[in-house]
């Protein structure tokens, strides 16, 4: 079985990334990464794995015991999420929350009056 510190390089490496850049995106030094790729280094948080699985694309479970396949098959999660169906910030969140409490006619009324202002 390969190392934690070899799946976390190989995994930044699939998606041709600076140990900078995976640095900034999950938010530590550079020294962390370079920590968490050395055999002897540091181990990253279950937050941080989480963070790295998630922005090289690589399963969680693979990256944090070894276990099986290091990445999904082609297309396995374009159907699972919708991105464009979440909130983006907390307007968006607050308009949701007021709208998933109408009564279905005053929804599609809502949504309407929204499309005509947006239109």
């Amino acid at each position: 079985m390969i190392s934690m510190a070899s799946r976390v390089r190989r995994a930044r490496t699939l998606v041709s990334m600076s140990q900078a850049e995976l640095a900034r995106r999950v938010g530590v030094e550079r020294s962390a990464v370079t920590q968490w790729e050395r055999q002897q280094g540091t181990t990253p948080s279950v937050g941080h794995l989480a963070q790295i699985a998630v922005i090289t694309g690589v399963h969680f479970e693979w990256l944090a015991t070894g276990r099986g396949q290091s990445q999904p098959e082609p297309g396995a999660f374009e159907a699972a999420v919708v991105v464009e169906d979440f909130a983006r910030d907390s307007v968006e969140s607050s308009a949701l929350t007021a709208l998933r409490r109408l009564s279905a006619r005053r929804r599609v009324a809502a949504v309407q009056i929204l499309e005509l202002l947006s239109g």
